[in-house]
């Protein structure tokens, strides 16, 4: 008796101290709560619309559950609660009960998830986004190459490029044109904007704006090879002006990047010291020539000796100076 009753208060204890387990993600680098903070119009917009569904469904599961304890308890044989009538065959009212709230959530949804939702959250042209732009307003364009494990942010409007980081200013839209030089991954800034694949020899395209100053992670949202976990980048919003004076100090650094500078970025390198690289000057079109370049066969090999021994690539990343 006495074992199974300290049998039941362990479980309560477990069950207890389960919650704590929850403030142990804030340890992580990637925290899985981001996306429960949205500070990007359109990540706002994803999230109402996930409430929106998330909300209804419980409504029907929760009406569901409280009819089948009720059932249950209504009519348990014996208790003298309810009449039993073997004739019974139809109810009109349940018909309609049963059927017609599932007809109006779908419908519901359909319309106010499916479709409002489908359009305003849409990457290639977000509505959230794009009804709010001034006809003559200035967004930022800005060409994303992922390569085997970094990520280019080409600047074609100021003719320049960071690598492993991205800059925005707030209270601006910013339309991303993004493709990889190796395998598909994602590109996800979780409290900015939705995810999107990221793939070789095509272009695929996201956008994003915020009104809230800060940094924000983003990562490869997809396994893509051996330094995938290094595969990261601070995301900065900053005001206009503070952009502004970014965009100028960017643009005093000595790199240029032309295609055979690119061709000797894009080898595979594993970034675990969060190497962050500035071009000055960009070679016009480079986007456009890399995913030719990718249609056209050309390709980075990846060593065999990154896989095997990947403690002495890293080693030997660092002799060469491009740790």
């Amino acid at each position: 008796m006495f074992t199974r009753k300290w049998q039941q208060l362990r479980w309560v204890r477990y069950v207890a101290l389960a919650p704590l387990l929850l403030l142990l993600n804030g340890c992580a680098t990637h925290s899985i709560w981001w996306i429960f903070d949205p500070r990007g119009v359109g990540a706002k917009a994803s999230f109402d619309y996930m409430m929106i569904d998330v909300v209804v469904m419980l409504g029907i599961v929760g009406l569901t559950g409280i009819m089948i304890v009720w059932f249950m308890w209504r009519y348990h044989k014996g208790k003298n609660r309810g009449t039993y009538d073997g004739k019974w065959a139809h109810s009109t009212t349940i018909e309609v009960f049963v059927w017609g709230i599932p007809i109006v959530a779908v419908g519901f949804l359909s319309w106010a998830v499916a479709i409002n939702g489908s359009f305003a959250v849409n990457p290639y042209n977000p509505t959230v986004i794009t009804r709010h732009m001034k006809p003559h307003g200035n967004p930022i364009e800005v060409d994303v190459i992922a390569t085997d494990w970094q990520w280019l942010f080409i600047y074609p409007q100021y003719h320049m490029a960071v690598a492993n980081e991205l800059v925005v200013p707030a209270h601006t839209p910013v339309f991303f044109k993004l493709t990889s030089t190796t395998v598909t991954t994602d590109f996800f800034v979780p409290q900015l904007l939705g995810m999107i694949d990221v793939m070789p020899g095509m272009r695929t395209k996201d956008a994003l704006e915020s009104d809230s100053i800060g940094q924000y992670q983003g990562v490869a949202a997809d396994y893509c090879g051996a330094g995938t976990s290094w595969m990261l980048f601070k995301t900065h919003v900053l005001s206009k002006g503070d952009f502004a004076s970014w965009v100028h100090h960017a643009q005093q650094s000595t790199g240029n990047l032309s295609i055979a500078g690119f061709n000797r970025f894009a080898e595979p390198y594993i970034n675990i010291n969060n190497k962050i690289e500035y071009f000055s000057r960009v070679q016009k079109g480079l986007f456009n020539q890399v995913i030719l370049e990718v249609m056209h066969g050309r390709k980075w090999p990846l060593p065999m000796f990154m896989t095997e021994n990947m403690v002495g690539y890293l080693k030997k990343q660092a002799a060469e100076h491009r740790a």
